[in-house]
């Protein structure tokens, strides 16, 4: 302008965002599909394999089955598995001992996909909930109130039957007082010293679990009763790393927040704090929202699910258990 003297910014940023090569180099957080657990259903006959209405693209797989679907996801690049049960209601019970039986389905898959895919690493779901004729993580009384120290000690029993199958991860999810320590010293005590324990450290009471709920079979169980009284308050953050605190203290290898997205200033704070594996749980509410939105053509899948996936590890996740997996895999890969 004539006369008068030009004032340009001093700093541009939008220089950095001008082409493909200079966004890559700068790129704060990368996604990779070795970031990413793939967590399984698995039921004891093809009689009961069926898809899951509430999370389209997602089966209950008979062992048999579940092993011709891993080899495509190892395939793919997948490196590690979550393994949740489907119990024959006949073999549930107020105490869920089915949880610790050496010849259930779990142990089972376990020793099965073990010896398929020696590499894949696998983890084991240690709770109650599938076990349990009233759908709770743990042993109630006649109040229907759950027993802290008693569920614990099953707990320890169950965790010690999975990793002498050959677990390579236990991943305790059931919120009990104590649990970590205790399955940490009987792991210990039998030898499986390189046992790792993935903590359910913050798990809250969210109401983003239903379609699980129906995918292993405990939400008719369930009913109308929650699990307020040892999942966490969806309002505390600070009372978070407490947990996360207790059990780091009791052995746990690595923790788990739960759910994902509407948690992750609950993912930074922990990061932060303690400098530990963190994982994170996008969880079935999460995945079928998206999968709703992207039906109806409200969004476009694919780059919602990689934005997502991103925010996890910006936020300071080491490593996503998503439904999204073998998608998100495909899209990395193409």
């Amino acid at each position: 302008m004539t006369g008068k003297l030009q004032v340009f910014p001093q700093t541009r940023l939008r220089r950095l965002r001008r082409a493909p090569f200079i966004r890559d180099l700068v790129r704060e957080t990368s996604l990779d599909i070795k970031d990413l657990i793939y967590p399984v259903f698995v039921v004891e006959t093809p009689a009961g394999e069926t898809d899951i209405a509430s999370m389209p693209g997602i089966r209950r797989w008979s062992l048999d089955n579940l092993t011709r679907h891993l080899t495509g996801a190892v395939e793919l690049g997948i490196s590690a598995v979550a393994i949740f049960p489907v119990i024959d209601p006949a073999l549930k019970s107020v105490d869920g001992r089915e949880a610790f039986n050496s010849k259930g389905l779990v142990p089972r898959a376990v020793a099965r996909l073990k010896k398929e895919f020696p590499d894949l690493g696998l983890i084991t779901d240690v709770a109650l909930d599938p076990y349990t004729s009233h759908g709770q993580d743990g042993i109630v009384d006649d109040s229907g109130y759950i027993l802290n120290d008693i569920t614990v000690d099953a707990l320890a029993r169950q965790a010690l039957v999975q990793a002498e199958a050959g677990a390579d991860i236990v991943a305790p999810s059931d919120m009990m007082d104590g649990r970590v320590g205790l399955i940490r010293r009987a792991l210990e005590e039998r030898g499986h010293s390189n046992t790792m324990i993935l903590s359910y450290a913050a798990k809250y009471a969210s109401a983003f679990y239903s379609p699980f709920r129906d995918a292993v079979g405990s939400a008719a169980a369930l009913g109308k009763a929650d699990k307020k009284t040892y999942q966490m308050d969806p309002a505390n953050s600070d009372e978070a790393l407490r947990e996360v605190a207790l059990d780091i203290s009791e052995g746990a290898d690595m923790v788990m927040v739960k759910p994902g997205l509407p948690y992750l200033d609950i993912i930074r704070r922990v990061k932060e704090t303690f400098d530990v594996p963190v994982l994170a749980y996008n969880v079935s509410g999460e995945y079928a929202m998206v999968k709703a939105a992207a039906h109806a053509g409200f969004i476009d899948e694919k780059s919602c699910v990689l934005e997502s996936l991103l925010a996890f590890r910006r936020a300071g996740a080491d490593g996503i258990l998503t439904y999204h997996a073998l998608d998100a895999a495909r899209w990395m890969t193409t």
